[in-house]
């Protein structure tokens, strides 16, 4: 039973559904997860991704984001305490799947989460997301999506929503310190780093209404999530 404590953080075991729970973030958030008690679900397109899941402690959730109808993902969301928006097409997809991935299925998330009544709404974005990003090569009409997605979350008065927008993602081992600001500037930062700042945001509903962006830097990701979110 979670509950909310003093220092605005999450407390107790929490449901946490993850759309593209197959994902590089998504399957090392779902370790984090796991590991603390909490009980994760992922959604995926192919059964063949499930035995990544069960080993991450996530339980697979079979369920095409491209294709489904609002109440379908609702019914997966009902029950959860938060989900989190970790889908994306992939940056081998061309024009279409930015449409249909990265701007639609987080559109569609957000909607299932009002109807299936989660409020806690946390978006893995990327820094630039922008709905008037110009240009016309697939990366700009890939942060154009991201940033019509975020706009569109943004909009939502039902969803205690924060948005993440890391900068390059690399594979490098994580250190734990970030900066994490409304504007940080361009850098990189390790994916385990993105993920234990959102295994953080989705227990401080505190964070609610902020954009952020994540980079490396020199604060522990502890003591930067209690600055943005006041504590």
């Amino acid at each position: 039973m979670r509950r909310t404590g003093p220092s605005g953080r999450t407390v107790g075991n929490m449901r946490i559904v993850i759309a593209g729970g197959h994902g590089q973030i998504a399957l090392r958030l779902e370790r984090l997860l796991a590991a603390r008690g909490d009980e994760v679900a992922g959604i995926i397109r192919r059964a063949e991704q499930g035995d990544d899941l069960r080993a991450a402690g996530a339980e697979p959730v079979l369920c095409d984001l491209e294709s489904a109808s609002v109440e379908e993902v609702a019914a997966h969301l009902r029950g959860a305490d938060a989900a989190v928006f970790a889908a994306g097409a992939g940056p081998g997809s061309g024009p279409a799947r930015k449409a249909t991935v990265d701007r639609g299925a987080a559109v569609l998330f957000a909607d299932a989460a009002e109807r299936a009544g989660v409020r806690r709404h946390v978006v893995v974005s990327s820094m630039g997301a922008d709905p008037a990003h110009p240009g016309d090569d697939v990366f700009d009409l890939y942060l154009r999506a991201k940033g019509e997605a975020d706009e569109y979350v943004r909009s939502r008065a039902s969803l205690e929503w924060t948005i993440l927008r890391p900068g390059s993602l690399i594979n490098d081992a994580g250190t734990g310190l970030v900066r994490l600001e409304a504007s940080t500037g361009r850098g990189a930062v390790p994916r385990d780093d993105v993920a234990a700042v959102l295994a953080e945001l989705v227990e401080t509903p505190a964070t609610a209404g902020l954009t952020l962006e994540l980079i490396s830097g020199s604060t522990p990701i502890s003591v930067a999530i209690k600055s943005v979110a006041g504590n």
